[in-house]
């Protein structure tokens, strides 16, 4: 198996490797783990420009460093998927990290961070075709509905034929609404129990079908009234610092709500190392 210092060697005189490494990934037999659930380690943050976690607004910046957080938490029992742009799941490929994993590509990251453009989110990253040629589980989009940003409706309109043409590759479609607002000049999600049912409501409308279509959605007050909004499958996001692990064990007991998907909050704990954080998650499945 390949280790970090034979990355560049393979990425710079043996390219078409990666490809062979997706070919020869052994894929997981179901979605789910033994404890029935999902659980997703989200790695697709940097690709937007998003390199923060806690007080460090680089902390992801280091890959070698972000690489090595990953294949702790893949290797964790429990543990069955991860979420990431091209360049951070083919590194995991080529380390050897993915088999049977479910692996989620991430679709658009054109929004970026802090731009004037970050509603207007180009799909820059996967598409369906890409996904399913590389063997992959799904796709997952950014869906930011911005009532005073025209650049919303063409999102929508790429999100409705990206959740269409990964169903017709019979993957996963995973959207992530959210109904956003700019404050001071910054994007900021309404995490109100109202928004989120408009948020996920929309989001559950996209596409030719809905039959391979998930959620991923946030914790906010009054989770029973806003999951009972859909009939989709959900899987619950982020959160931070101890609040949070109750959040997680709460919606996880609703019906829809089939598991996690975790990043910055467990790749760089506030306190105890990343094989603990992860570990406590998985338990609460």
């Amino acid at each position: 198996m390949p280790d970090l210092d034979d990355l560049l060697d393979i990425r710079t005189r043996r390219p078409a490797a990666i490809a062979a490494a997706a070919s020869a990934r052994r894929r997981p037999s179901s979605l789910f783990g033994p404890h029935g659930k999902l659980m997703i380690i989200a790695a697709d943050h940097p690709a937007r420009g998003a390199l923060r976690a806690g007080d460090d607004p680089l902390a992801m910046a280091n890959r070698v460093d972000l690489l090595d957080r990953l294949r702790t938490a893949l290797s964790r029992p429990g543990v069955n998927g991860v979420l990431g742009t091209p360049d951070i799941l083919e590194d995991l490929l080529l380390l050897g990290a993915l088999d049977d994993k479910v692996v989620i590509g991430s679709m658009n990251r054109g929004g970026l961070a802090g731009t004037s453009f970050e509603i207007d989110d180009r799909f820059t990253a996967y598409d369906a075709p890409s996904i399913a040629a590389a063997g992959f589980e799904g796709g997952k989009m950014l869906l930011r509905i911005d009532p005073d940003d025209p650049g919303t409706v063409a999102t929508l309109q790429s999100c409705g034929a990206a959740v269409s043409d990964l169903a017709a590759h019979r993957r996963m479609a995973m959207v992530e609404p959210f109904i956003s607002h700019r404050v001071d000049g910054r994007v900021r999600n309404e995490l109100t129990a109202e928004a989120m049912i408009r948020a996920m409501t929309v989001a559950a409308g996209l596409g030719t079908t809905s039959a391979y279509t998930w959620l991923k959605v946030p914790v906010v007050r009054d989770m029973e009234r806003v999951m009972a909004s859909t009939t989709l499958p959900a899987l619950i996001l982020g959160g931070e610092g101890e609040a949070a692990y109750a959040e997680w064990r709460k919606a996880l007991d609703l019906p829809t709500v089939q598991g996690l998907v975790i990043g910055r909050s467990l790749l760089y704990p506030a306190s105890g190392s990343v094989g603990d954080a992860v570990d406590r998650a998985v338990s609460l499945l």
